[in-house]
């Protein structure tokens, strides 16, 4: 009706519009309603907001791991800024927003008989494939197994054998955020030399924190490269351990 340009910005905008109400109604009115109706999900969403924030958002309107109604009131109840859910929202939905726009213009066109209907049918396609990729483009992105620290605390409190292995520089390691108790420091680039000390722990779960968890995924691939098979990523690394309150050694 209004043409791929501004259609594209009246549906985000709504879609927006729409979300923000969802999201401000669970964290404001109907907290206790919206608990009951995610029931199981919402500790995997809030436990998803804690570790990673804005970028959580992010991925789940990239790839829908749920509902898309659900996933807006669920977050309402995390301590995710609105500033962040909003931005993220706005961008993300973006792809999505202008692919199924742009597919309803086409429709239009080809009604009238409007020439060129066949290269704009085809960018249509173009941009339905695109949706249908950048998920699956996300995944692989993202396809390092990954654990809370939340979850890392509490199966080390349950005495399950994990070695964390932290790959910041050694002033990092013993600076102002402190480590993991029990930790084993070994900086990233030291890794590739010292192998063999790691060698001991091949067969065992190994869990790689640094500041955030940038330098944690290349550490994986590291290991990965060398034949270590259970390596995890500490999502959010010392910065959200030390957010979440967890204890510390320096």
């Amino acid at each position: 009706m209004f043409g791929p340009v501004l259609g594209t910005l009246y549906n985000l905008t709504g879609a927006t519009a729409g979300a923000l109400l969802a999201f401000l109604t669970a964290r404001y009115l109907a907290s206790e309603w919206v608990e009951r109706k995610t029931e199981g999900r919402l500790k995997q969403i809030m436990d998803g907001v804690e570790s990673e924030g804005w970028r959580f958002v992010a991925f789940v309107r990239l790839v829908p791991l749920f509902p898309f109604n659900l996933l807006n009131y669920a977050l309402g109840l995390t301590r995710i800024r609105l500033s962040h859910y909003v931005v993220a929202s706005y961008f993300c939905m973006f792809p999505g927003a202008l692919a199924y726009t742009y597919l309803g213009y086409v429709g239009r066109e080809a009604i009238k008989g409007t020439e060129g209907i066949i290269q704009k049918g085809l960018l249509a396609v173009g941009l339905l494939a695109l949706v249908v990729f950048i998920p699956r483009f996300v995944r692989r992105m993202d396809a390092s197994p990954m654990m809370s620290s939340v979850e890392l605390k509490r199966r080390l409190d349950g005495g399950e054998a994990i070695v964390v292995l932290d790959v910041r520089s050694r002033a990092e390691f013993t600076g102002e955020l402190g480590h993991i108790p029990g930790a084993i420091n070994i900086g990233i680039e030291e890794i590739p030399g010292r192998i063999a000390e790691l060698e001991k722990y091949r067969n065992k779960q190994v869990a790689i924190v640094c500041h955030t968890d940038k330098r944690s995924a290349k550490a994986a691939n590291i290991l990965r490269q060398t034949g270590f098979s259970a390596v995890t990523v500490i999502r959010g690394g010392m910065k959200q351990w030390h957010r979440n309150g967890m204890p510390v050694e320096r």
